[in-house]
């Protein structure tokens, strides 16, 4: 593993390493202008923060705060016994936001949060609303399934964005996170029980939580939970400990496996273990996990998990469409797991499913005006949903278009905190020079390891366009490497230099490409990705999508809908692969083969087709904005004719 010099501050990131490979530019470094994820953050902040406080009030989640702090607990106690930690995610996003825009309205009401959970606070740091009083459970007496430790992981997390967008606030966040890891480490560390918790959650939270107070406890705890993960410790269950991850010991784990939520989670602690321990196997162990996992277990979306009964991965090339669960939540945390071994390592591979999970996962959930989310991700829908109550509640899988809120409803704030802090996902620094990752119109302005000012703009309509220009906006006097991700789908790629001197083109391979020179003001990189439609048919083995395409454009999956096909019966239609793709009107265009329709008393027999069948030029939308019209039937998965 490469060692990098800590940085005098830690960047303003979720994710901060003292080791790797690369460094990431925070929110103070880098900060996106506009475009679509500028339109996302902008959604995030006037409408989904506020959206999500208002159900956190309105369903007693925070109100259960108040009941803690005044003793009338358990009475009148509202929600799941892991709500406590959709509280702690909104303070995160909202720590974030205030770190983009330092707003302060937003500031105000961070703090009077802050104030109503750090009143719920026991005297020995003890912190959550469904256990530890009279009439409910004792504490960490349902290590299974109580989410105590997770919960206290998302506490942790949301303190550390505060610490970082805000250095020594006087709200207190800090100190309630830091009196809860106290006696976590008291009560489960060397000395204490050798459990887990039934969700994983808490070590990236301790393990973040230790780099930004410099206490080695908390990285030690963390390190504790991870080892002894797959030891056996919880109880088993219906759908077997492989559920919680508690089977196989990480190191000796091939694949990841069970709940897809708690699955990516641990990984993503178990890389941050990795790192700072210096852990070259641990590592090696995870990169393979994560190898196996992107080519068998994952969906051409990015989403991750195709069991509706246990939230599961299933086995490798078990992934149907009309099946998929893909939970906004996974497709998160399959995110923060890549990111972190991107730092460690810095092979562009972990950023490209980064961008292929923020456009056609994450970036599905939200309605257009931020205030209904997808819980799970299907690809597949036989039928129109039924549109959800605005002022419901849903269960979480159930809900066939987007809804409003859950009865579990992790997924709302987990998209809120990754927006708020997505300018941190745009670059990294190196010895050597800065490396852009995904793209966004953005400002780019840092140090470089030898004291060296570096400013440039980053230009584009992407993925509308494929052209990326970087322009520079300081001299620097010394040489330094600017360099771009080209995605696995852009061969073909080209790189371009212009300089008040050279206008100079050449091929830019997949994977990243490099232009190094002492930039002058002035200067432009231009990075052209083609982004031409592709239809792409899946492996052999994936039987479920056997004899079917699905489309891309850039980083964009498609889907057909129904509202676009001229025919009542959806499933019929199969598309003629030999007549392409075509873009017009700045839309794709496909020709569909409608099939005959045999009702019959028995649905088997021989059906010949009649010599002509109806044809039709159907447009197709990107994924993420299915159901954005209406109720509609979908596909990604087309049949061929």
């Amino acid at each position: 593993m490469t060692i990098t010099t800590p940085p005098l501050v830690q960047p303003v990131a979720p994710v901060s390493p003292s080791r790797g490979t690369l460094r990431p530019l925070g929110l103070d470094e880098v900060r996106i202008t506009g475009g679509f994820w500028g339109e996302r953050q902008r959604i995030n902040a006037a409408a989904t923060l506020g959206h999500v406080l208002g159900r956190l009030e309105s369903e007693g989640w925070l109100p259960n705060f108040d009941r803690a702090a005044a003793g009338t607990l358990p009475a009148g106690r509202r929600g799941r016994e892991f709500s406590d930690s959709e509280v702690y995610k909104y303070l995160e996003a909202a720590a974030w936001e205030i770190g983009r825009g330092d707003d302060a309205h937003l500031e105000r009401t961070f703090r009077a949060v802050v104030a109503r959970v750090a009143a719920a606070q026991e005297p020995d740091g003890y912190l959550n609303t469904r256990f530890g009083r009279t009439g409910q459970g004792d504490r960490w007496s349902d290590l299974e399934w109580g989410h105590e430790l997770y919960c206290l992981g998302h506490l942790f997390q949301a303190a550390v964005a505060r610490e970082r967008t805000r250095p020594g606030s006087d709200d207190g966040l800090l100190g309630v996170a830091r009196r809860a890891a106290d006696l976590v480490y008291e009560r489960f560390g060397p000395n204490g029980r050798a459990e887990v918790c039934g969700h994983p959650e808490v070590e990236v939270g301790l393990a973040e939580l230790s780099r930004v107070t410099g206490e080695p406890r908390y990285l030690e705890q963390a390190d504790l939970f991870v080892d002894r993960r797959g030891r056996r410790t919880l109880e088993d269950i219906e759908w077997g400990r492989s559920y919680f991850q508690d089977d196989v010991p990480v190191r000796e784990t091939t694949v990841l496996h069970g709940h897809a939520v708690r699955a990516n989670y641990l990984a993503a602690g178990a890389v941050d273990i990795a790192v700072e321990r210096d852990d070259a196997d641990l590592l090696g162990s995870l990169r393979h996990q994560w190898e196996i996992t992107v080519a068998r277990r994952t969906y051409i979306t990015g989403g991750q998990g195709s069991h509706h009964q246990d939230e599961a991965f299933g086995d490798d090339w078990e992934l149907p469409p009309d099946r998929a669960y893909s939970e906004t939540c996974a497709g998160i945390g399959s995110i923060m797991f890549s990111w972190r071994l991107l730092l460690a390592e810095g092979d562009a591979k972990y950023a490209d499913l980064i961008e292929r999970t923020l456009f056609n996962v994450v970036a599905t959930s939200p309605s257009e005006d931020g205030k209904s989310f997808y819980y799970s991700n299907t690809l597949h829908q036989r039928v129109p949903g039924i549109p959800a109550d605005p002022n419901g509640t849903s269960l979480r899988a159930s809900s066939s278009l987007r809804a409003p809120w859950f009865e579990v409803s992790c997924c709302p704030p987990n998209v809120a905190r990754t927006f708020a802090s997505l300018d941190a996902y745009i670059a990294t620094a190196d010895a050597d020079g800065i490396q852009v990752h995904q793209y966004a119109p953005a400002e780019v302005r840092t140090m470089l390891a030898d004291g060296q000012r570096v400013a440039f703009d980053i230009e584009t309509a992407y993925p509308l366009d494929g052209t990326v220009r970087v322009r520079i906006t300081e001299d620097t006097a010394h040489p330094w490497a600017l360099s771009l991700r080209v995605p696995a789908w852009a061969a073909g790629a080209t790189v371009r230099l212009v300089t008040a001197t050279a206008d100079e083109s050449r091929e830019a391979s997949t994977g990243t490409v490099t232009v190094r020179r002492a930039f002058r003001a002035g200067d432009v990189v231009e990075l052209t990705l083609p982004m031409t439609a592709r239809f792409r048919s899946a492996d052999s083995r994936i039987d479920a999508v056997r004899g079917c395409v699905a489309v891309e454009r850039g980083p964009e999956v498609y889907a057909l809908e129904s509202v676009d096909v001229p025919t009542a019966e959806f499933d019929t239609v199969r598309v003629d692969v030999a007549d392409g793709v075509h873009e017009h009107d700045g839309r794709l265009w496909v020709t569909a083969v409608e099939q005959p329709v045999h009702d019959a008393a028995w649905p088997y027999g021989s059906f010949p087709p009649p010599a002509d069948h109806p044809h039709h030029t159907v447009p197709l939308v990107p994924y993420h904005q299915w159901a954005q019209r209406g109720p509609a039937a979908m596909r990604v998965w087309i049949p061929t004719a």
